[in-house]
């Protein structure tokens, strides 16, 4: 697609673009946000520097993209639960992003899209890894991919302890989802398992299940299928959950990093 309204960067020929020329504190035309999202689906995660949004922007960001979904434990801001805190700073005895995952894998529908929108980054370190996950299924063999074309896995969730005293929005989610999915709108099948959130592949012996599971983790971890992102204060990342994967490093203690997250729904995985 050759673009009129934005400017788009590719991180890597796999995975993540940088995107300029829009400020998203004004609701993008429909022409400008159609290119926004071809972007998105293309390379996966987008990536704004200098943006400078307001909570009920973001908001309005998200809900261009659909109904905004509820983390289950999360801590939020503005008493508005569908704007997740994202914090780690001198206090903090955990870094929750540090585990490649899907945000949510564990619900029933898990989220489709995630807006973060860091305004506090650590100087020297705090960067993030995305990983393609249609890149990552392309990548297998074809007997390996005959093998789980027809699993399901278990995804659950315990936030007990994750989020100190505040409490849950809901009960900690399970659901069962198939290992590999296809996405809703590109039609393109993505490895759907993560160390965060799987448990187990349905109908395995738990050793069968664990080898399985693990040489798909090891699998995903491949700097092939990888981009990495040194965030900037004030940038918004835009990011796709059902065909990636992230992975937030916690190498910056104690400095501070925080901002806020608006999620997206998505629809059941088949």
């Amino acid at each position: 697609m050759r673009y009129q309204h934005i400017s788009v960067e590719p991180l890597t020929p796999t995975i993540g673009a940088v995107i300029s020329g829009v400020n998203l504190g004004e609701k993008p035309a429909s022409a400008v946000f159609s290119e926004i999202k071809h972007a998105w689906l293309e390379h996966l995660v987008l990536f704004f520097y200098d943006q400078s949004i307001t909570p009920e922007q973001q908001l309005n960001l998200g809900h261009m993209l659909g109904e905004l979904h509820i983390h289950p434990a999360a801590p939020y801001r503005d008493n508005n639960p569908a704007l997740m805190a994202i914090h780690t700073g001198p206090d903090s005895h955990r870094n929750n992003g540090d585990t490649w995952h899907s945000d949510v894998s564990a619900d029933e529908e898990p989220p489709k899209a995630s807006i973060l929108y860091l305004q506090t980054s650590p100087k020297v370190g705090g960067d993030t890894l995305w990983a393609n996950m249609y890149a990552a299924y392309d990548a297998l063999s074809s007997p390996i991919k005959a093998l789980l074309a027809p699993l399901s896995a278990k995804h659950s969730a315990n936030y007990s302890g994750y989020y100190g005293d505040h409490l849950p929005q809901r009960s900690n989610p399970s659901a069962e989802h198939p290992v590999i999915r296809t996405h809703p709108e590109t039609g393109r099948k993505a490895l759907f398992v993560n160390q965060g959130f799987t448990r187990g592949i349905v109908g395995l012996s738990d050793r069968e299940s664990q080898a399985l599971l693990q040489m798909l983790f090891d699998h995903i971890k491949h700097p092939q299928f990888h981009c990495r992102f040194h965030w900037r204060e004030n940038t918004i990342a835009l990011w796709d959950n059902r065909c990636t994967q992230h992975l937030a490093v916690w190498d910056y203690f104690p400095a501070v990093r925080s901002g806020t997250r608006v999620t997206v729904k998505g629809d059941r995985p088949y």
